[in-house]
């Protein structure tokens, strides 16, 4: 046997299975997971988007805000990953079908290629700044591109580890929120803060910060069943993840917030989404932190892109090393793109027009529809309850598009005060509720379990 065909054994043995299992972990252990997969600087940073652009005690309420609401829809598809034992992207065979919830699937890996690049740039230029800072050496494009090499290996070879160790770069980036802020408001006070002048032609308002704090959680739920269904419990699902998101997203947004006010108050300039901006008054040491964090979680998200496409469709085994090299491949390309960080706040939007509709759906499918339960059926290849119309329910396809396009014309031709994210999710959840009431089971109902729980087909994932 090749040692390709042996390393290819090895990973296809420890790779997560779309399959039912069932969880044991506590409300604790998913505190603490969720607060870990926050607390990075692609978090941070969408904080420094806001400032000066819009009032400083606003920005802060809006953070709490968007962050509170968001948790809400997290928590809810969570939660269903918790009762079924299934994985986000295996849930939407649910309301969208077998064939259908390809769609939802390929916007996925779309959503995290897209995160994936991003991260890589930052890592890239916080090694960047570090290396210039001991060497005068400097290139950007060359750090991004050996950050996302070694990702991919990790993504391969280490993501179980990567996935012991990010709960203390979490607390090492706790400890670096206490001093930023601490150091910021032993400088200068609360009313200093709230009294920055705002910029002469704002590109941000209340409705856009609402709008992207709220697209961040959507951009999170499409792993919150993935991590929940990991809980041994319904109540360490909720409690878990919806305080340790809250926290860990209101933490790291108004640092990012606070980081940049104070760097407008102390008389530098204010370039937002720039990890350079904020390292600079706080020295090398906190570039280090935002390398070793965004390496840490742009791992999961790499990892999390190929067990989306190994585990696409029910029963079609698609190979795990291939899958993950081919990706790969394309995550070290883009790295190079550094063009996209100027428009991280389209792509925040695009998530929120592409993933609040199928989150709406998801909601509405499963808790009024389905009555709070997904039978057996869901695991099949074709034929059962999620066949729908040859693999589609074009009801839930037709309120995802109505939705997604509202979603485009609310945030780019008629644009909300609002935003879009928050409407386009509300309109789909009535739509789809008012065409699906019919498929409503009437009458005496047993709900369905856990469904690994209930064919003991699966065992208990270790705490």
């Amino acid at each position: 046997m090749s040692l390709y065909s042996r390393l290819e054994q090895r990973l296809e043995a420890q790779s997560d299975d779309a399959g039912p299992l069932v969880g044991t972990y506590s409300t604790g252990r998913l505190f603490m997971i969720w607060l870990a997969a926050n607390l990075v600087v692609t978090t941070l940073l969408t904080g420094t988007l806001f400032i000066p652009d819009v009032n400083y005690g606003l920005v802060l309420l809006l953070i709490v805000l968007g962050t509170v609401i968001g948790a809400a829809v997290l928590v809810a598809v969570g939660t269903i990953g918790r009762r079924t034992g299934l994985p986000t992207m295996a849930l939407t065979r649910g309301p969208f079908g077998t064939r259908g919830s390809l769609l939802p699937v390929a916007a996925n890996v779309i959503i995290l290629m897209g995160w994936s690049w991003v991260q890589a740039m930052l890592a890239g230029i916080a090694l960047d700044y570090i290396v210039m800072t001991f060497t005068g050496f400097s290139s950007p494009v060359i750090f991004a591109v050996l950050c996302q090499t070694i990702v991919v290996i990790l993504a391969i070879f280490g993501h179980a580890g990567v996935a012991r160790v990010e709960p203390w770069f979490a607390a090492v980036i706790l400890a670096i929120a206490a001093y930023i802020f601490v150091v910021a408001f032993s400088t200068y006070g609360p009313a200093e803060f709230t009294s920055i002048a705002a910029s002469a032609e704002p590109y941000y308002d209340a409705g856009l910060v609402f709008d992207v704090v709220l697209a961040t959680a959507i951009s999170w739920t499409v792993l919150s069943a993935d991590f929940n269904r990991l809980a041994g419990s319904t109540r360490a699902s909720v409690i878990g993840s919806g305080v340790g998101y809250t926290l860990s997203t209101v933490i790291s947004m108004s640092l990012g917030a606070t980081a940049m006010a104070f760097v407008i108050l102390s008389g530098g300039e204010a370039i937002p989404f720039d990890p350079v901006t904020i390292i600079e008054p706080f020295g090398w040491a906190f570039g280090v932190a935002i390398f070793l964090s965004v390496m840490a979680t742009n791992t999961m998200v790499v990892y999390g892109m190929v067990t989306t496409v190994v585990n696409a469709i029910p029963g079609l085994r698609i190979k795990f090393l291939p899958a993950a090299l081919i990706l790969g491949v394309i995550s070290i390309l883009g790295a190079t793109l550094f063009g996209l960080l100027d428009q991280f706040t389209n792509f925040l939007v695009t998530i929120g027009a592409l993933f609040a509709p199928i989150f709406a759906i998801m909601i509405v499918d499963y808790y009024f529809i389905k009555r709070s339960s997904y039978d057996r059926d869901i695991l099949n290849v074709k034929g059962g309850r999620y066949w729908y119309t040859g693999g589609v329910n074009w009801l839930a396809i037709g309120s995802w598009f109505v939705g997604a396009g509202l979603a485009y014309v609310w945030a780019y031709v008629w644009p909300l005060p609002f935003g879009s994210t928050a409407p386009a999710f509300i309109v789909t959840f009535v739509l789809y509720l008012a065409v699906s009431w019919h498929r409503r089971p009437k009458g005496e109902f047993t709900p369905v379990g856990n469904l690994a729980e209930e064919a003991d087909a699966a065992p208990a994932v270790k705490a």
